[in-house]
C-alpha cells in the first residue's frame, strides 16, 4: 500500500510538493494554492470531511475543482430508519453533487456498524458508494468488496488489510514532512507490500518460487505488453 499525508485543507501545499501526493483534511475552506498546485501535478487521492461534516461541506469541497479520487465522509451507526434513510439521501445528493468530476464517495463507518450500514447500502442497490478502513474498523470483511481507501495512525495493525490483499492509499494524519516520512518509513517496514490476498486459494497462485511472479514471453519484465 502507498502512504499519503493527510493533512488540512488549510495547509501550504509548497512544503508537501515533493511527496507528490497527499489527502486533505477539509478544514472549512482550501488554501489558495491547491489549485495551482494540482494543475502542476500534485495528486489528491482523498478529501476526507470532518466527524459531523455536513452535505453543504461535501459539495463545497467538491467545488474546488481539487479533482480528489474519492470524497470520504463519515457514518454512524444508523439508530433508527429514519437516520438511514437521511442518511441514504446525504448520498445521493452527494453523488449527483460528484457526477461527472470523476470522484467516487467512500464512507468511514463507524466501527462494529460495518455489517449494518453495508447491508443499507446493498438495500437501497447503492453500489457507486464505496468505503474507507480506518483504526476503529472492526469487521473489515464486511466492506472488503468496495475498499477503495484507507486512514492510519502511526501504531495502526495493517495486518488485516495485509490478509485481503489491499494495497491502495494509506493517509496517515501528518505533522510536517519530515515527521510523516519517519512514520510512514516505520508503517512500511512493519507491512511491505502484497501481491496476493493472505486466504487465495492455491490453485489461484501464480507459478514460480516464491515471491517471484512468472510473465508470459508477451510481457516484459516490468509486467507491461
Amino acid at each position: 500500500m502507498r502512504f499519503v499525508p493527510l493533512i488540512s485543507s488549510r495547509s501550504d501545499p509548497g512544503e508537501w510538493v515533493a511527496a507528490g501526493a497527499v489527502a486533505l483534511a477539509w478544514d472549512g475552506d482550501v488554501h489558495g494554492g491547491w489549485g495551482q498546485a494540482v494543475r502542476r501535478g500534485m495528486a489528491i487521492p482523498a478529501i476526507h470531511l470532518p466527524q459531523n461534516g455536513t452535505l453543504e461541506e461535501g459539495v463545497e469541497a467538491l467545488g474546488w475543482g481539487l479533482n480528489p479520487d474519492f470524497l470520504v465522509l463519515c457514518a454512524p451507526r444508523p439508530a433508527t430508519r429514519e437516520e438511514g434513510f437521511r442518511l441514504l439521501g446525504r448520498l445521493e445528493a452527494l453523488l449527483e453533487a460528484a457526477s461527472g468530476r470523476g470522484t467516487k464517495l467512500a464512507l468511514r463507518i463507524e466501527g462494529g456498524a460495518e455489517a449494518e450500514v453495508a447491508d443499507l447500502l446493498r438495500q437501497a442497490r447503492a453500489e457507486a458508494v464505496g468505503f474507507c478502513w480506518h483504526p476503529a474498523t472492526a469487521d473489515v470483511d464486511a466492506l472488503v468488496d468496495r475498499l477503495w481507501c484507507g486512514v492510519c495512525e502511526p501504531s495502526s495493525d495493517l495486518r488485516p488489510l495485509q490478509r485481503l490483499g489491499y494495497r491502495w492509499d494509506m493517509a496517515l494524519p501528518a505533522r510536517d514532512p519530515e515527521a510523516f516520512r519517519r512514520e510512514a518509513t516505520v508503517l512500511e517496514v512493519a507491512h511491505p507490500p502484497v501481491l496476493f490476498p493472505a486466504d487465495l486459494p492455491p490453485v489461484a497462485r501464480p507459478a514460480g518460487p516464491e515471491g517471484e511472479l512468472v510473465f508470459g514471453r508477451h510481457w516484459n519484465s516490468e509486467g507491461r505488453p
